[in-house]
């Protein structure tokens, strides 16, 4: 247990809840193995881990200092630290000033081409929390900003950004837009109730539809970029456990079931292994 002076941070960084920094892992783990890095570039691999949980970190501190008014309005999120007032804002910004430091420390291991590739990240992150106030589909930013370890990992392992490692970056955005909107059926009246826009919303009765479509375009996507690296379909059967898993999310979903919606989504981390492993085994050399 942390004491009581610490643990209002770890709260807002969200480490209470590693489903996150495990989303935000997995598409730079696919690249590096699907690059044929997953023996040679381990530590790339541990690299991108640190991070994920760093830089998730930060991003959750930062989206709850923008969030703050919004996040007091709704049910889930009222007792955030901030929201609550569990954490200055003085101290949440320094929070997120060490947090980004840690980032930093994981920059300096890349080389120059990935390091561009991943500073280029920063501008995208920090309009996210605006995206809900704006669009209906804040959803589709997070796709953009939650798959971009798979073009630094990538660019890292492979050398230059090829067309294998943009479809599987495309591939990530369609994945992370089905299990957001998943996500999003938990806050569905409360976001109406307070404006905040969602592609939960958006889709209204057709979510369960809008959300296989979402994730058979991230298959298509992925099985595109295998074919890149090992063009044979046998190497396609790779992705038949994570399609299978997707598959079940989509076929049992309830959207008036935030219990169960809250499970599926969470199920992801375990759609995050399949696909690695279905990387590993296209991308590693026999």
């Amino acid at each position: 247990m942390l004491p009581r002076s610490l643990r209002g941070f770890a709260l807002l960084a969200r480490f209470d809840r590693p489903i996150g920094w495990w989303l935000l892992f997995w598409p730079g783990a696919w690249a590096v193995a699907l690059a044929g890095g997953a023996v040679e570039r381990w530590d790339l691999i541990l690299w991108l881990l640190v991070g994920a949980i760093a830089m998730r970190g930060a991003g959750c501190v930062y989206n709850d200092i923008i969030d703050r008014d919004l996040d007091a309005s709704v049910a889930r999120t009222r007792n955030r630290p901030l929201a609550s007032g569990a954490v200055s804002m003085r101290a949440a910004w320094v929070w997120l000033l060490l947090l980004c430091l840690i980032g930093l420390v994981v920059l300096v291991q890349l080389h120059l081409p990935a390091a561009i590739v991943s500073v280029a990240a920063i501008l995208p992150v920090a309009a996210y929390p605006f995206m809900k106030r704006i669009t209906w589909w804040p959803q589709v930013w997070l796709g953009l900003v939650f798959s971009w370890a798979a073009l630094v990992g990538w660019t890292e392992t492979w050398g230059w950004l090829s067309v294998g490692g943009v479809l599987l970056y495309a591939g990530s955005i369609f994945w992370v837009v089905g299990y957001d909107t998943i996500y999003a059926l938990q806050d569905r009246e409360d976001d109406a109730l307070v404006g905040i826009r969602s592609s939960a919303l958006r889709m209204g009765r057709h979510v369960r539809g809008g959300v296989g479509v979402c994730y058979a375009l991230a298959v298509a996507l992925w099985a595109a970029a295998l074919w890149q690296v090992r063009a044979d379909s046998l190497a396609l059967a790779a992705l038949l456990p994570v399609a299978g898993h997707l598959a079940w999310q989509v076929a049992t979903l309830t959207p008036d079931d935030g219990a169960g919606a809250l499970a599926r989504f969470r199920s992801n981390r375990f759609a995050g292994v399949l696909m690695f492993l279905a990387c590993v085994v296209v991308g590693t050399p026999l």
